[in-house]
């Protein structure tokens, strides 16, 4: 019998600079009660979701022609469970990101410190999340066997729930106007084939660009200091990931801000298209929640903090990019966007949708 090498002792991975339990506990703790969530108007959600987004998917298919291979499945979460599902998201989205810093902090004394200071100020953002979102299609959440879900759209009852009360909003109507948003954007990345790979490796070779050095951290944090003195607010172009990445992966910055942009404008679009058709009172509660965007105060500097001002410029950005086109081309000219990622457009092209329609032909 031959005699085995001596097996090395395996390596110790680094602990991740993220304490993502502390995470969700600081988050669930921030998201407040779901008082609503209990109560007997809550029994209707699960139903009423899972007609409203079978129905909504089927207009989404007929008014865009994106089909999607399977049907939508509707999960109604409390506060809870969404900050749970978004924990592992970001836990899978990030891991490239947290290895390669949790290697290089790995032997700093300061690296606890880190991991629970990272840990408290995400659990608090989302947190503050959670008592805001309420419909949400996730390219990454994990399912039962930790392989992302990519036919379940999600819903978060308690939110919902409190919008009907407080502007009494009709139910049905409310509910299937949401579900018009998450299915479209649902139909987007399942009915284009190539679409939800390009955009993981876009945000792959983004995260890849992130600087994990402490004095790089430090040098942007000081260049953002500076960009504030002159008036300029450094977080507008994007968040906090702007700071972190080099000029270098500017393009896949831009990339990926031109693709949410044409998504989220293409997805307001369609909700708003099919709202005016289908569901009753949908112009009061684009109102509503316009101006529930449109915060004031501490929560405004929240927003600025992550990107979220930037998203909501790609809503406006973009549904008037989309509304040009079929102004000039009809009402499925953003189709020929479908086409492969050469036919995408740019950051200059939101500008002049002519220019789009020019070089698509």
């Amino acid at each position: 019998m031959t005699a085995l090498a001596p097996v090395a002792p395996a390596r110790a991975h680094a602990p991740e600079p993220i304490d993502w339990s502390l995470a969700g506990r600081v988050a669930r703790r921030v998201s407040g009660r779901d008082p609503l969530s209990t109560s007997y108007l809550a029994a209707s959600l699960e139903d009423d979701f899972a007609e409203a987004s079978a129905e909504a998917e089927a207009l989404v298919a007929d008014f865009t022609g994106l089909r999607a291979p399977t049907p939508a499945r509707a999960h109604v979460l409390d506060r809870t469970g969404w900050v749970d599902a978004n924990v592992r998201s970001m836990r899978a989205l990030l891991a490239p990101l947290t290895h390669r810093i949790g290697e290089r902090v790995a032997h700093s004394p300061f690296a606890p410190v880190g991991r629970t200071v990272t840990a408290t100020e995400l659990g608090v953002l989302l947190g503050w999340f959670s008592q805001r979102v309420l419909g949400q299609y996730d390219l990454l959440v994990p399912g039962d066997d930790d392989r992302p879900v990519d036919d379940a759209v999600y819903y978060v009852g308690a939110n919902v729930l409190s919008l009907e009360k407080r502007f009494a909003f009709r139910p049905r109507d409310f509910r299937l106007w949401i579900a018009l948003h998450e299915c479209t954007h649902r139909a987007q990345f399942t009915a284009v084939p190539w679409l939800r790979p390009y955009f993981l490796s876009l945000v792959d070779d983004l995260l890849g660009g992130v600087d994990a050095d402490p004095k790089r951290i430090v040098d942007s944090v000081r260049h953002a200091l500076e960009e504030l003195r002159r008036g300029r607010n450094p977080l507008d172009d994007g968040g906090i990931v702007t700071l972190l990445t080099g000029p270098e992966h500017r393009v896949s910055l831009d990339r990926v801000q031109s693709l949410m942009t044409l998504l989220e404008g293409h997805g307001n679009r369609v909700m708003n298209e099919l709202g005016a058709r289908h569901v009753q009172g949908q112009a009061r509660m684009a109102r509503v929640l316009e101006a529930r965007r449109q915060t004031s105060g501490p929560s405004s500097w929240v927003q600025k903090a992550v990107g979220v001002d930037a998203k909501l410029r790609q809503y406006e950005i973009g549904e008037a990019f989309v509304a040009a086109i079929e102004r000039e081309a009809g009402p499925r000219a953003v189709d020929a966007a479908w086409r492969g990622p050469e036919w995408l457009p740019t950051k200059d092209e939101f500008a002049e949708p002519l220019r789009w329609l020019t070089r698509v032909g």
